[in-house]
């Protein structure tokens, strides 16, 4: 049975081989980025070839003199190498999908305490161990662009760059509201404590990119960095908060101790902001001209994370649940991710999930995004 796997996987790895070399040869004279795509593609295509010519020698040979002698102990060699290459080939399957504008970019993902209080600045530094944990674990650079401390515990914000094959692709069904219950370690009476947390998901734009910023829509504040509690005060005033006043958006950054070093980070995350928010634009024009009808609470509250009574992480968008929440917390994300992603791809009802209204005032977030 495995050697029957082994060859019909061989003719499966051709077939995928030869819709990549297709999308290769695409050169869409409206893209900026199709070099870019197409480079990825490349790459791609280097692991199946890679994947062709595991199964094409080593696999296919042992398939062969497998069936010929009926080896119980080689059918279960074949079995073991079949079983690693085709957890492989399930994950370069997933990134096939991953074929967006910008899902080949590297991710700015950001974290800002919710509503909740102390808990709540505890519940942002989880959810950025969370994801550092998980770019560890694919192997992707991670690069901490801002830290902000929380005032007792916690963080009030972070902001992170990652790095690796497709990490916009990944990373951006996590935007949106992150919902934590559990016991908290902050109240004497030890009650049950719901917080929130905010996720922003933004690609970071092409260095070649142009996007014109006028010096006359930005306002400009510095201010002296701290940590916990005001310890650790800087003297200079380094820090930076940058306000695009035609947006709205707001970014502070304060994690390098030069001015100029800061004010460089936070034009590149409202850069990111800005391209991001034309992609929204075009995206919903084109759900308009669709006659898509999208819920007003879709994209909030994403996901919630149980730890007492019981223990239970749940996507709101795909209905997809597990009980090993200490595991998703250890940064294992992926089946999670790749629920999410699917429901994106289907349709948010196509996978029974379930929209949970979320109470607006809970959510601290009306204008600064």
């Amino acid at each position: 049975e495995a050697a029957l796997t082994c060859l019909t996987s061989k003719a499966h790895l051709e077939t995928r081989k030869a819709g990549l070399r297709a999308r290769i040869l695409e050169r869409p004279s409206r893209c900026s980025s199709c070099d870019e795509r197409a480079f990825v593609a490349k790459t791609d295509l280097g692991t199946w070839n890679d994947l062709t010519i595991r199964l094409g020698t080593d696999l296919v040979e042992l398939a062969e003199i497998a069936m010929d002698e009926s080896d119980d102990s080689m059918g279960d060699q074949l079995t073991a190498e079949l079983d690693e290459i085709t957890a492989i080939t399930a994950d370069e399957e997933f990134k096939l999908q991953l074929n967006g504008e910008h899902d080949a970019r590297p991710a700015i993902i950001s974290i800002k305490q919710g509503a909740g209080g102390v808990d709540a600045q505890d519940w942002a530094e989880i959810l950025f161990r969370m994801y550092l944990r998980w770019a560890e674990r694919r192997g992707f650079k991670a690069d901490v662009l801002d830290l902000t401390a929380g005032d007792e515990a916690g963080i009030k914000s972070a902001a992170v760059k990652v790095d690796g094959s497709h990490a916009y692709g990944y990373l951006r069904s996590e935007r949106g509201v992150h919902r934590l219950v559990r016991l908290s370690p902050f109240d004497a009476d030890h009650l049950r404590h719901t917080s929130f947390a905010l996720v922003e998901v933004l690609p970071e734009p092409d260095a070649h990119e142009e996007l014109t910023i006028n010096p006359d829509d930005l306002k400009i504040d510095t201010f002296r960095a701290s940590g916990h509690g005001g310890q650790n005060v800087q003297k200079n005033s380094s820090a930076v908060r940058m306000t695009h006043l035609p947006s709205g958006f707001v970014v502070s950054v304060q994690n390098e101790r030069s001015l100029r070093q800061n004010k460089d980070i936070a034009m590149r995350i409202l850069h990111a902001k800005l391209v991001d928010l034309e992609m929204q634009k075009r995206a919903e024009e084109q759900a308009r001209l669709r006659g898509d009808h999208v819920s007003p609470e879709w994209g909030r509250q994403v996901r919630s994370y149980v730890l007492h009574p019981y223990q239970m992480v749940k996507d709101h968008r795909s209905a997809y649940q597990t009980s090993n929440a200490q595991n998703v917390l250890d940064g294992d994300l992926d089946d999670l991710i790749k629920a999410s992603l699917n429901a994106q791809v289907k349709g948010p009802g196509s996978q029974g999930a379930i929209v949970i209204k979320t109470d607006r005032q809970l959510l601290p977030y009306p204008r600064n995004r």
